[in-house]
């Protein structure tokens, strides 16, 4: 076997043994999921991406390794991004606390197998059509611009996503309490209850974001090991995470500018590639790291104040 050959086979095998453990040991039906216990499995899914950046590093060598890392922590601050909209969505149709661990885990699964299928079509293309690489740093430079200028948690509506308004026009949707099913039956029909609703917005929510952050792998590498092995760490990572984040995301004001900013110099180093001038990956890595550790403290900081009412009263 080749050295990516058996990254490939570690990968694999410590992907289900991971999921084995974090579902079957550190996950239980209808259980609530306490922030020493989200840390706990933020910390085992971090641990795990960073022992797997020093087996690339020694198995693949150290330029594909910071490949890697630098993309890890892309697709990393994406999935943070993330979060906002799925809190929206869980406060849009009163999910339980209960059920959010179980949603989660199926929405976040169907978007790993969607990711999976976008970053196949991608290498093909640019396998085929090596200019692609310029459309997608040109989208990636317009992205990053409007999300820095635009915010994208305000301007997002559960009640007008296009998956919604689909399930709502072309199936049987019942908003009735779940108890934790996708289906029920009434009057010998069968309805999808809110959680498989939110399931697939979820899913569909993750492709929405996934058509910023697979580009933006590709411009830092096109080693289709690193875009699979960065997307699927980093996304696995999600539901932990959204757990650890979701009482303080509103403290992290200015991590969409952040983000925004990485973006664009993502796009532009793609563009710059028209002229043959290439940036070492490490440079990649520096900017990244900067841009998000920055954009937190800047958030932590100088917090947004919000909007006092005539009598005093804080803005709902």
């Amino acid at each position: 076997m080749t050295p990516q050959q058996w990254t490939y086979a570690v990968f694999g095998i410590v992907i289900v043994l991971a999921l084995i453990f974090d579902l079957g040991l550190l996950s239980k039906k209808g259980q609530t999921i306490s922030i020493k216990k989200a840390l706990l499995q933020t910390c085992f899914w971090v641990a795990l991406s960073l022992g797997f950046f020093g087996f690339i590093w020694y198995e693949d060598g150290s330029v594909m390794a910071i490949e890697y890392i630098s993309a890890y922590l892309m697709e990393w601050s994406l999935s943070i991004d993330n979060i906002f909209v799925f809190i929206l969505i869980f406060g849009f149709f009163k999910i339980k606390e209960t059920s959010y661990a179980r949603v989660l885990l199926i929405g976040i699964l169907m978007a790993i197998v969607f990711r999976a299928i976008f970053i196949t079509v991608g290498v093909a293309l640019i396998a085929k059509f090596g200019w692609i690489l310029y459309i997608f740093g040109a989208f990636l430079v317009y992205t990053g611009i409007k999300m820095f200028v635009v915010d994208q948690h305000e301007e997002f509506k559960p009640e007008e996503n296009f998956a919604y308004r689909f399930m709502q026009k072309y199936m049987r949707i019942s908003h009735a309490e779940p108890h934790d099913r996708f289906t029920i039956n009434h009057n010998g029909k069968v309805y999808f209850t809110s959680l498989a609703v939110v399931v697939v917005m979820l899913a569909v929510t993750d492709i929405v974001f996934a058509l910023d952050s697979i580009p933006a792998v590709f411009a830092i590498s096109k080693e289709p090991l690193v875009v699979y092995t960065s997307n699927i760490f980093a996304v696995l990572g999600l539901r932990s995470l959204f757990f650890l984040l979701r009482g303080a995301v509103d403290k992290f004001d200015y991590l969409q500018q952040g983000i925004a900013i990485v973006l664009v110099f993502i796009g532009l180093k793609m563009l710059a590639e028209i002229w043959h001038f290439k940036l070492p990956v490490w440079v990649s890595l520096i900017v990244i790291v900067a841009c998000l550790a920055g954009s937190i403290v800047y958030s932590i900081l100088f917090q947004k104040k919000l909007p006092v009412k005539p009598e005093g009263r804080l803005e709902d």
